[in-house]
């Protein structure tokens, strides 16, 4: 484990948040952002209990002060330490309606937790990340969790979708800028249903053996962005099971 930089991951609950924290705890301390301490409290024990670092801080991510406030908190808890990896999964905006049903606020509900929330989260990371360039042991990397909604408008989809839009263009936007300075900007389309308790009794793609998206994947595929050499830097990817329709 490195002492000298960390990760934070922002949206930290069960699934991916969880499985990316676990996978980036390996070398680095981790801390992980989430509105309600249930969604990282477990996650946290469980690094620490096996030999690493971890630290929950309730947050809201679409709320400048209390990010300010989250990172503050990170200076007190890991003091020198500089940032290699920042993972936005911050989850909004799934209002399963249709057109006709949506009201203004469910669309401001997912412009607020996509586009803004990363807007807020990557102001404040980028310039750490900056920072790191010149000594971190992997090009610094700010990642983003995207969805099938990122790429493509479905009936009864339409504020998820104009939010995972938004995010996804700020994404490219970043990482055109940034690139070239040597921060490894990334997207990520989670193109099929996570594999996690909240989703046990679903049936997808005719209940095939691996027809969920294992969040051990999709947190290994992160780690994998993350330690791309900057001669070959991904700006997105798509992941989903063999199964999957697409």
């Amino acid at each position: 484990m490195s002492s000298k930089f960390f990760a934070v991951i922002v949206g930290a609950g069960p699934g991916t948040g969880r499985a990316t924290a676990l996978r980036f705890a390996k070398a680095y301390p981790v801390v992980l952002l989430a509105r309600r301490p249930e969604s990282y409290q477990d996650t946290v024990a469980e690094i620490n209990k096996a030999g690493g670092k971890a630290i929950g801080i309730s947050t809201d991510a679409t709320d400048q002060k209390s990010v300010d406030s989250a990172f503050e908190t990170i200076k007190k808890e890991l003091p020198g330490h500089k940032l290699a990896a920042a993972v936005f999964n911050a989850a909004a905006g799934f209002a399963r309606k249709s057109f006709l049903e949506l009201t203004v606020e469910d669309l401001n509900t997912s412009l607020t937790g996509n586009a803004q929330g990363f807007f807020i989260f990557a102001q404040k990371t980028l310039p750490l990340l900056l920072e790191s360039v010149p000594d971190s042991p992997h090009p610094p990397t700010l990642l983003i969790t995207g969805a099938t909604a990122s790429v493509r408008g479905s009936a009864l989809f339409s504020t998820m979708a104009a939010g995972k839009f938004a995010l996804r263009a700020l994404g490219q936007s970043l990482a055109r800028e940034f690139g070239p300075r040597g921060v490894h900007v990334a997207h990520a389309i989670i193109d099929g249903v996570i594999d996690i308790p909240r989703t046990s009794a679903y049936v997808v793609n005719n209940g095939a053996e691996d027809g969920k998206i294992n969040a051990d994947s999709i947190a290994e595929s992160y780690w994998n962005l993350h330690t791309q050499h900057r001669s070959g830097f991904t700006q997105e990817i798509d992941l989903r099971p063999y199964v999957e329709k697409f």
